[in-house]
């Protein structure tokens, strides 16, 4: 096992009607502004409970975060908040909220071009505006982690920065806000979530027994209950395990100590900036053929995988591999969710310029080897095709 640092301030609120205990968590003075999506919040009443368990504190909203949050929209949020002398941030919303939130936390007390945030990966950050969360979608895990991906509309760039002045205060977690939402984002939630602990578990073996078990489980768990969830939308024990496995995939614990990928990522991020497609969708994609390209270099890690999550033990070496490989595809699929460029209307004549992406954010030596060069990204996207 490698040496490792672990630490997660974060404060986890789990289970129903739970978003009353704001008033427990906000401090009493706090000048409030609430960051939300798109109308949905308002319209299943979160907003409504948010703001009377705020109580008397000034509240402000800003709404309209995309998906991929957009540089543009967070920096209107700057300017709001300077402008009306607000000292709290509260998102209310699944990852795409949660990372414009953090984004506009560090950007408030950047003297600078915010966007150096983004393109140093968070190492201007040396404070950061205090906030909290109400989860309402669970996928990406940054209601307990320091992560945050934000995507300039000028340039189409998507970069990915951390810091440890970004942490949530709190994130309150009621699995019953899940309820309401459409089938597609439940389906790419357990996509993500699964992605997440792929990318901190396919790797190479370091004897990271308590990782690697950790991680095995919230796979299963992930394949177990991912047909349920989309079932039974008032399912309370499958939500509420589902948006238990997206937060542990990715606040820190699996990886600690173990070596990460996460080039399934960085690619994924391309095919989102430059086509639109839904960032669990361009994973579905990419990680397939990622492990096929790279079958050799993950060899130990694939049978492990083949073996403990999928129970294949039969045939040679290169049989479980690939059928290990093909369960995952099969995964995805039954969620609904697409696994080839070809489902988006991407071929070949796309591939150049998502090279050319990753070459310009300096995405040249990917993986937990650093040896995913632009041309073997590039064998990643043909054989997504």
């Amino acid at each position: 096992m490698q040496n490792f640092d672990l630490h997660n301030p974060t404060h986890i609120v789990f289970g129903k009607e739970t978003v009353g205990r704001l008033n427990d968590l906000v401090p009493a003075g706090a000048r409030v502004l609430i960051l939300y999506g798109g109308e949905s919040a308002r319209r299943t009443g979160t907003l409504d409970e948010v703001r009377a368990a705020l109580g008397d504190r000034a509240v402000v909203e800003f709404g309209g975060i995309e998906p991929n949050p957009s540089y543009e929209t967070l920096m209107r949020a700057v300017e709001m908040i300077h402008r009306q002398g607000l000292n709290f941030l509260l998102a209310v919303g699944g990852g795409s909220v949660i990372d414009g939130t953090k984004f506009v936390a560090a950007a408030v007390h950047y003297k600078g071009d915010a966007w150096d945030i983004m393109e140093t990966h968070g190492a201007v950050v040396e404070q950061a505006m205090p906030f909290g969360c109400v989860l309402t979608l669970p996928a990406t895990g940054s209601e307990m982690n320091k992560g945050s991906v934000v995507t300039k509309a000028a340039t189409k760039a998507k970069l990915v920065f951390a810091s440890d002045h970004v942490y949530p205060r709190f994130s309150i977690l009621d699995p019953t806000k899940t309820y309401s939402l459409p089938l597609p984002q439940v389906a790419n939630g357990v996509v993500d979530a699964f992605t997440h602990v792929m990318e901190q578990y396919m790797t190479y073996p370091v004897d990271g027994r308590v990782q690697d078990r950790f991680a095995e489980g919230l796979l299963q768990t992930l394949i177990e209950i991912g047909p349920r969830v989309l079932a039974e939308s008032d399912n309370y024990d499958a939500r509420a395990n589902l948006m238990w496995t997206a937060t542990m995939a990715l606040n820190g614990l699996i990886a600690a100590g173990v070596p990460e990928d996460w080039s399934t990522h960085m690619i994924g991020h391309e095919l989102t900036a430059l086509h639109g497609i839904d960032h669990a969708r361009t994973l579905a994609i990419v990680l397939p053929a990622n492990m096929q390209v790279r079958r050799e270099a993950k060899r130990d890690k694939l049978l492990q995988y083949a073996e403990r999550v999928w129970d294949i033990t039969e045939g040679d070496v290169e049989q479980r591999i690939d059928a290990a490989i093909g369960h995952t595809r099969a995964f995805f699929e039954s969620m609904g969710v697409p696994t080839r460029l070809r489902d988006y209307d991407i071929g070949a004549k796309h591939i150049d310029a998502v090279i050319q992406q990753l070459e310009a954010h300096g995405m040249t030596a990917l993986g937990e080897r650093g040896d995913v060069t632009l041309a073997q990204s590039r064998r990643i996207l043909e054989a997504s095709l």
